[in-house]
């Protein structure tokens, strides 16, 4: 009896790999190749470090969200262009920068903080300005 179970499930097992490979596989690869997950927009992804109008915008509130966020007691001082930034398409872009942070009770230390930040409203750039049309998705570096 002991025997028969272990055959069946293995003939089970066998026949739902059978069953995805033959017909779910082909299915999600159809799905990945459309244009179901394909966003247009008139900012194109580029691999290398850029500096345009967006890129210093970004970066500028990436500094006020990190100045928001900062304790009372912390002064701090941004450098004033970014180390690198780079467009991830879609107007979304990463920032990396120094930041110097001092306090009362602790000495200077600088600190490069990385920041993922997206623009919300895509190719009406009308908004850029204001920081509500801003997104951050993380913020990184700034911590031991």
């Amino acid at each position: 009896m002991n025997k028969k179970k272990i055959i069946i499930f293995a003939v089970c097992l066998a026949g739902l790999l059978a069953i995805q490979i033959k017909f779910f596989l082909p299915f999600m690869y159809d799905i990945a190749a459309s244009d179901l997950f394909l966003v247009e927009s008139k900012d194109a992804a580029n691999p290398m470090s850029i500096n345009t109008d967006m890129t210093a915008l970004a970066f500028a509130h990436c500094n006020t969200y990190i100045k928001n966020e900062a304790d009372e007691d912390q002064s701090l001082s941004f450098a004033s262009q970014p180390t690198n930034a780079w467009t991830l398409g879609n107007y979304e872009y990463i920032v990396n920068a120094d930041v110097e942070i001092s306090g009362k009770d602790s000495p200077n230390v600088t600190r490069h903080y990385a920041c993922r930040i997206q623009y919300s409203k895509g190719d009406d750039t009308s908004g850029v300005n204001d920081f509500d049309n801003w997104s951050i998705e993380g913020v990184s570096g700034l911590t031991d």
